[in-house]
C-alpha cells in the first residue's frame, strides 16, 4: 500500500512537471512567434500592402488585446492606407495604456501622434505632445519649434517667440525659426529686426519660399512696392503661400496705379481655388471688384460683389458698395456719369454745370479723380462779354467718399484761379471730417442724391427736352 502510494505521488509530480514544461514551451513558442508576426506586419507596410498589414495586425490583436505594439502597427497600417480615423483610434488606446521600451519606442510614437492630431485641429492635445517630445529630446530644435508654432496659433505670440527663440539656441541655421521670429517681429511693427531676421533665414535657406512672402509684406508696408513685388514672386514658388502672393502682388499693382497688372493677378489667385471656398478668394474677389470699380467697370465690380455676399454678407463693406451701387440699372445717368469714357464724361459734367446750375464752362480738363472746370454765371444775351465772378467745379468718379484734403486742396485751387465759388460733386459722398471744414466756407459739397438731379437736368437738355 505504502509502495502504492509513493507511485501514485511520482506519477503527480511527473504530471505536473509536465504541465509546467507545456506552458513554458507555450508561453516561449508565443514569445518567439508574435515578434516575429509582428515584423510581418512592418514588412507589409514597408512594401505598401497596407490591407494585408491590417489584416495581420488585428489576428495577434485579437489573441492578444493587450499586445499595444500591435495597436500601434495597426495605426501605421491606417494611417498609410489614408485611414485616419481608424489611425487615431488606435494611437488614441496606445497613447492611453501602453508601457513604452525598446519595442515600442515613445519618441517615435509621440511624434507620429503629434502630427496625426494635427490634421484634426487638436492643438491642445498636439501641444501636450510636443512638450514631451522636449522632456524626451532636450536637444532637438524640432520639439521646440514646433511647440513654437502651436502657441503662435493659440495667440500666445509670446510664449511662441521663447520657443523659437529656445529653437534657434540649439540650432543657430534654423531657418523656419528665424524666419517665424522675423513674422512675429513683423506683426509688432519692429521692421528693422523682423527684416534682419528673415533676411537671415532666407540666407540660410534660400529656398524658404515662405519667408519671401513675408518679406514682400514688410517691404510693401515700408512703401517698397517694387522690392516688394519681387519678393511675392519668389514667394508664389511655395504653394502654400502662392494664392496668398499673388494677392498681395496685386494690392502692390493697386497702390502703384497699374489696375491692369492687379486684375491678371486677381483672376489668377482666384482660379487657383477650384472649389471658391477659401477665405482668400474671398480678399481676391473684393480687391478685383476695387480696381474694376477704379476703372468704371461698375456692372463687372457688382458681380464679384454678389458672389462675396452669397457666401458672407457681412465681408467688409460688401453690402454697402451693393446698396450704394443698386440704382444703377434704372438710372442711366448715374450709371453714365461713372462708367462712360472721358471725353463723353467731359460733356456730361458740362451739361451738368450748365442745365443743373447755371454755370457755363469756360475751361475744362481732365484729371486724375474726373473733372476739373472753371465757369461763370450763364445768362440770356452776350454774357460772355460782361465780367461775372467765376466758380471752380470738380466733378469726382472716385469710388470711396471725398476727405478734407480734398476739401483745402480745391479751396486753395479756387483762390489761385480768382474763383468766388467752389462746388465738389461726387457719387460717393464725403467723410464727416469733409463736411464740417467746409461748414461756414465758400465751397458747396454735392453728394448723390442732388448730383442725380444735376444729372438728369443735363441729360434732359442733351436729349432735347425742356428747351
Amino acid at each position: 500500500m505504502q509502495g502504492w502510494n509513493g507511485a501514485m505521488v511520482q506519477v503527480l509530480l511527473i504530471v505536473a512537471v509536465c504541465v509546467v514544461i507545456a506552458a513554458l514551451a507555450v508561453l516561449i513558442i508565443k514569445n518567439v512567434a508574435s515578434p516575429k508576426r509582428m515584423d510581418g506586419v512592418q514588412k507589409l507596410i514597408k512594401q505598401g500592402k497596407y490591407q494585408a498589414a491590417v489584416k495581420l495586425a488585428k489576428q495577434i490583436i485579437a489573441k492578444e488585446p493587450q499586445n499595444y505594439r500591435a495597436h500601434y502597427y495597426l495605426g501605421k497600417a491606417y494611417l498609410a492606407d489614408n485611414r485616419n480615423e481608424l489611425a487615431f483610434m488606435e494611437f488614441k488606446a496606445v497613447e492611453e495604456n501602453a508601457l513604452f521600451d525598446a519595442s515600442l519606442p515613445e519618441t517615435a510614437f509621440r511624434k507620429e501622434f503629434a502630427a496625426l492630431l494635427l490634421k484634426y485641429n487638436r492643438t491642445e492635445e498636439a501641444m501636450r505632445e510636443y512638450l514631451i517630445l522636449t522632456k524626451l529630446e532636450p536637444q532637438n530644435p524640432e520639439g521646440y519649434f514646433n511647440a513654437g508654432k502651436l502657441s503662435e496659433q493659440r495667440g500666445r505670440k509670446d510664449l511662441a517667440l521663447g520657443f523659437y527663440k529656445k529653437c534657434i539656441s540649439l540650432d543657430r541655421k534654423h531657418a523656419k525659426a528665424h524666419a517665424a521670429i522675423g513674422c512675429l517681429l513683423f506683426q509688432a511693427k519692429q521692421f528693422n529686426e523682423a527684416k534682419r531676421e528673415l533676411d537671415l533665414a532666407i540666407s540660410l535657406n534660400p529656398e524658404t519660399y515662405s519667408c519671401y512672402y513675408y518679406l514682400g509684406k514688410l517691404l510693401k508696408e515700408t512703401k517698397d512696392y517694387g522690392g516688394a513685388v519681387k519678393a511675392f514672386d519668389k514667394a508664389q514658388r511655395d504653394a502654400e503661400f502662392k494664392q496668398k502672393a499673388l494677392i498681395e502682388r496685386s494690392a502692390c499693382y493697386m497702390m502703384a496705379n497699374r489696375l491692369d497688372n492687379a486684375q491678371i493677378d486677381l483672376q489668377r489667385a482666384i482660379e487657383l481655388d477650384k472649389d471658391g471656398t477659401k477665405g482668400d478668394t474671398l480678399y481676391a474677389r473684393y480687391f478685383l471688384a476695387a480696381c474694376y470699380e477704379k476703372s468704371r467697370k461698375i456692372e463687372k465690380a457688382i458681380e464679384q460683389w454678389e458672389i462675396i455676399a452669397r457666401q458672407n454678407k457681412s465681408f467688409k463693406d460688401v453690402a454697402a458698395k451693393l446698396s450704394e451701387y443698386q440704382d444703377l440699372q434704372s438710372n442711366d445717368n448715374l450709371k453714365d456719369y461713372l462708367t462712360c469714357a472721358d471725353a463723353e464724361f467731359m460733356e456730361i459734367c458740362k451739361d451738368a454745370a450748365l442745365y443743373g446750375l447755371g454755370l457755363a464752362a469756360q475751361q475744362a480738363d481732365m484729371q486724375k479723380f474726373g473733372c476739373q472746370m472753371i465757369a461763370v454765371e450763364a445768362k440770356d444775351g452776350d454774357w460772355r462779354n460782361v465780367r461775372k465772378q467765376m466758380a471752380l467745379l470738380r466733378f469726382y468718379r472716385d469710388p470711396d467718399p471725398i476727405e478734407d484734403a480734398a476739401v483745402r486742396e480745391a479751396l486753395d485751387k479756387a483762390k489761385s484761379s480768382n474763383c468766388a465759388k467752389t462746388f465738389m460733386l461726387s457719387s460717393a459722398g464725403f467723410t464727416r471730417p469733409a463736411a464740417a471744414f467746409a461748414e461756414n466756407r465758400p465751397i458747396e459739397l454735392v453728394g448723390k442724391e442732388k448730383l442725380e438731379a444735376l444729372l438728369s437736368a443735363g441729360a434732359k437738355k442733351r436729349n432735347g427736352q425742356g428747351r
